[in-house]
């Protein structure tokens, strides 16, 4: 793989041999896998997966600390009617909140994440996005959502976004040598084509990243199942060819339990039960919670509680 990436043209002839994308054979999978029925016992299990793979998330400008520790309590104790419930794999902040989570979260296992990078659109200088990227590291980020530059890729300047994705990589090191996980965002709603989704997966993994993620959630299209799908068959066909796991995050547009409980079944039925786990899977949805935590006490009382019952973000 050293040789794919050696120059520009040779990283073209890579990315441009990947086999192309059939549009209408993507879509029909994904939908035929989406009408899978889970059931009682295993709508449990699956309902607390869920809640257990979700990276609960403010990014709004009106972002203010106590916010931030209002989500964290709830990252901490979803249900405080049931403290059986699962925590959220994380907390997802801009990165001038990042201290704050990480206070909040300390001696918890609920990881802090923080967009960098000059999120959502990524128009900044590298200096400045590595600059960001560190500072949000330095504040107690154990994860970092960064966005690839796609007015780069679409204009075919692959070598660039390779390489400024892994600069992004080597800010995550931490002095101790420990470094912050790298989720690359592609954006996918702009980048036109799932043929572009594939190249985009498949150079996002070449250049490091430690999870592959479909979208921002600020833009009209965010993660779908075929998107998900394809990117859950890249990172599958990554660990064949090279022996590194790599993990997926869907962002935006996931709001109910039934919606997720499709993406579960994507990701077993695509690269199995190695990846139904938070450290290889996460839901970018915070309005998710929501519905999963109703669904959850009516499989435990037989009563649908309502959305009163759960605490509004």
């Amino acid at each position: 793989m050293a040789d794919v990436t050696a120059s520009d043209a040779s990283l073209r002839r890579f990315l441009h041999g990947l086999p192309g994308v059939d549009p209408v054979g993507l879509e029909a999978r994904a939908a035929a896998l989406g009408t899978r029925s889970i059931k009682t016992t295993a709508k449990a299990y699956a309902i607390d997966l869920a809640i257990s793979m979700i990276d609960l998330t403010t990014l709004e400008g009106a972002d203010t600390p106590g916010k931030v520790r209002a989500l964290c309590a709830k990252a901490l104790n979803p249900d405080p009617t049931d403290r059986g419930t699962p925590r959220t794999a994380a907390i997802c902040v801009y990165p001038d909140m990042v201290a704050t989570a990480a206070e909040a979260l300390a001696g918890s296992e609920v990881k802090v994440a923080s967009v960098a990078t000059a999120f959502p659109a990524g128009r900044a200088a590298l200096p400045v996005k590595l600059a960001d990227t560190a500072d949000a590291v330095a504040a107690g980020a154990d994860e970092i959502d960064m966005v690839i530059d796609r007015g780069a890729f679409l204009s075919g300047r692959y070598l660039s976004v390779f390489e400024e994705i892994k600069a992004v990589k080597d800010a995550c090191r931490r002095a101790d040598g420990s470094a912050a996980r790298l989720k690359v965002i592609f954006e996918t709603g702009e980048l036109s084509t799932y043929d572009n989704i594939r190249r985009a997966s498949w150079l996002g993994m070449l250049a490091g990243a430690d999870f592959i993620k479909t979208s921002t959630g600020k833009v009209a299209v965010n993660a779908t199942p075929a998107n998900t799908l394809l990117m859950l068959e890249a990172v599958r066909d990554f660990a064949v060819a090279t022996g590194v796991q790599v993990g997926v995050k869907p962002a935006g547009g996931i709001r109910t339990t039934k919606d997720a409980l499709k993406f579960l079944v994507l990701v077993n039925e695509t690269v199995g039960e190695e990846w139904l786990t938070n450290e290889w899977f996460r839901f970018g949805a915070s309005s998710l919670l929501n519905d999963l935590l109703m669904q959850r006490q009516k499989l435990s009382t037989g009563r649908y509680s309502g959305p009163d019952y759960v605490t509004v973000d």
